[in-house]
């Protein structure tokens, strides 16, 4: 209960000196509305003791809060939590083993899409590879504190989020995740057993688990994601889980790794190699598009927008396409895709409602099996897995080949 008691487990940050964002609790909606205003929009609500999400949504003002709780909460015993959420932020996440006096660290994960997407429906590499150094290192400082501080005897799991060179604690769980399977298949090291050696009475010592692992080449988990078969459901990814499974690509390098993960959660086509790729992005992603778009561009990709998106982006010399919304009528971006047009689609919503336009956008595009990113960084990715397939065709080995050779292919 200290792990999830907010204001006991707040105290135990501070003397731990560790930084969590600014949060507060609400027994009201007239609460709920002012601790807002003082930890500062857009803020993270939930109700108290959920797992994988439920009930979590992002609030970017007044309006959207006040909806939200008016839709899905009954005030009564819990509390909701609300969190001053760090936009553009991203995340970690810790798999550990704790003796109650020891902690050994099983794995490092670094989420592939930016802070706001559930941990179990980001894509996530190990070893992370864009972290420096000096982070991982606090990380794993106050990973060793919080594990002994916890009094923790077996797994648990620690989420961090980095923002402005900051390392914030977000949430700990004195108990597996469901990354431990991952973690262990990365690592060949087979956390679960040797946390119940723990609850034994079994030392780390005695178990010979006082080091990290290290990691050969790079290991990217992505998320199984039913849309397919729920047509009707807005495909975006949000602080509400929607995954219900996961897969693994392995590889010497990241972008063949992330390349293997979108072909074993595609079933068959994987990441495109050439076509048309359409973007349409909210206004605060354009600064931060051209790049994607430029990268697009270089490696022999058609460009496709909407009126904003290609307006940007016709400023920044690229060539580009004009493609109409679904509400300017046809011919528009949704026939695109079901002519078999479009190769890749980039569309990053914004806010607490999906438009219209956006949740046929998304909808068509899992419907017809077309790759659709909805985050940046994800984008960024994709790039790097395409960039890597036209460097160098897959090669593929079994697992338990891998943890019996030295480099990986």
């Amino acid at each position: 209960d200290l792990a999830e008691d907010r204001n006991r487990f707040g105290a135990l940050m501070a003397e731990l000196d560790i930084t969590q964002p600014d949060g507060a609790t609400a027994l009201s909606r007239d609460e709920a509305l002012a601790a807002a205003e003082k930890v500062g929009y857009p803020v993270l609500v939930r109700p108290s003791y959920v797992l994988g999400g439920r009930g979590m949504n992002i609030a970017f003002d007044p309006e959207g809060l006040t909806d939200w709780l008016d839709n899905h909460i009954t005030w009564g015993g819990h509390p909701v939590l609300i969190d001053r959420f760090l936009d553009d932020a991203f995340e970690v996440d810790v798999d550990a083993l704790c003796d109650g006096q020891l902690v050994t660290i099983g794995g490092i994960m670094e989420h592939i899409e930016e802070a706001g997407v559930h941990s179990g429906d980001s894509a996530s590499v190990m070893p992370p590879y864009k972290i420096s150094a000096y982070h991982m290192e606090i990380i794993r400082e106050y990973t060793q504190r919080i594990g002994v501080a916890l009094g923790v005897k077996g797994l648990f799991n620690i989420q961090f989020a980095i923002k402005d060179e900051i390392v914030y604690v977000l949430e700990v769980n004195p108990r597996a995740s469901r990354t431990v399977p991952f973690v262990s298949k990365a690592t060949a090291v087979p956390l679960a057993h040797y946390a119940t050696q723990i609850a034994t009475g079994i030392m780390l010592a005695d178990i010979g688990f006082i080091e990290e692992p290290s990691i050969d080449g790079f290991f990217v988990k992505e998320a199984v994601l039913p849309f397919q078969k729920f047509p009707g459901v807005d495909a975006r990814l949000g602080p509400e889980m929607r995954s219900t499974g996961e897969v693994m690509g392995h590889a010497a390098s990241f972008g063949h790794a992330f390349a293997k993960a979108q072909l074993a959660v595609s079933g068959s086509s994987g990441l495109p190699q050439s076509g048309t790729a359409f973007i349409s992005v909210n206004p605060f992603d354009r600064g931060a598009v051209g790049k994607i778009a430029r990268d697009l561009h270089q490696l022999g990709f058609k460009l496709a927008a909407t009126v904003g998106t290609a307006e940007w982006l016709t400023m920044l010399g690229l060539p580009v396409s004009v493609v109409k919304k679904v509400s300017d009528g046809s011919p528009h971006i949704v026939d695109a895709i079901r002519a078999g047009e479009i190769a890749l689609i980039i569309n990053t919503p914004r806010g607490g409602q999906a438009h219209y336009d956006g949740r046929l956008l998304r909808g068509t595009a899992h419907l017809y099996g077309v790759p659709i990113v909805t985050t940046l960084t994800a984008a960024a990715a994709t790039v790097q897995g395409i960039r890597a397939l036209r460097d160098k065709p897959l090669k593929v080995r079994s697992l338990q080949m891998h943890h019996h050779i030295e480099k990986p292919v």
